[in-house]
C-alpha cells in the first residue's frame, strides 16, 4: 500500500498531543511532591487562587473534569486542609468550594513551579506561545 496511511501511529495528531501532555505532567510530578499536589489537584488550586470560591459545576468547566472526576479530587484536597465544599443555602444541589488560609499560603510555595517547568522545556518562548495559541484554538473548535 503506497500513500497516505489513515491508521500509521506518525499520521496522528493525538498521539503527538498524548505524549506531550504526558511529558509535561511528569515533569510537573517531582516539584508537586514537594508540596504534596497531584497535577490535578495543583490546576484545581490555579483557578482557586484567582477566584477564592466557585462552584463545583464552574470549576469543572474551566478545568473541562466532569464532577465523577473532582468530587474525589475535592474530598482529598479537603482531607488535607486546602479546601472546604459547602452546600449552597438556595439550591442544595449546588457545591461551592472555598479555600482555606493553608489552601491560600501553599500559592507562595508554588510560586517557583512554572519557572521551573519551563526550564525543563527547551523550545523558544515564540513557539511556547504559539503553541499555546495554536492549543486553544483546537481547544476551541472541538468545544
Amino acid at each position: 500500500m503506497s500513500g497516505f496511511d489513515p491508521l500509521k501511529l506518525e499520521n496522528q495528531l493525538c498521539f503527538p498531543l498524548y505524549v506531550a501532555s504526558k511529558e509535561v505532567i511528569r515533569l510537573y510530578h517531582a516539584h508537586l511532591a514537594e508540596l504534596d499536589l497531584t497535577y490535578t489537584q495543583y490546576i484545581a488550586l490555579m483557578v482557586l487562587w484567582e477566584e477564592k470560591s466557585i462552584s463545583v459545576k464552574a470549576l469543572g468547566e474551566k478545568l473541562f473534569l466532569d464532577t465523577g472526576t473532582l468530587t474525589p479530587l475535592l474530598k482529598s484536597m479537603e482531607n488535607k486542609g486546602l479546601v472546604t465544599r459547602r452546600r449552597s443555602d438556595k439550591d442544595e444541589r449546588s457545591v461551592t468550594v472555598s479555600l482555606t488560609d493553608e489552601g491560600l499560603a501553599l500559592r507562595e510555595k508554588a510560586l517557583c513551579v512554572p519557572a521551573k517547568i519551563g526550564s525543563c522545556i527547551p523550545i523558544p518562548r515564540e513557539d511556547a506561545a504559539e503553541l499555546y495559541r495554536l492549543l486553544y484554538k483546537l481547544i476551541s473548535a472541538l468545544k
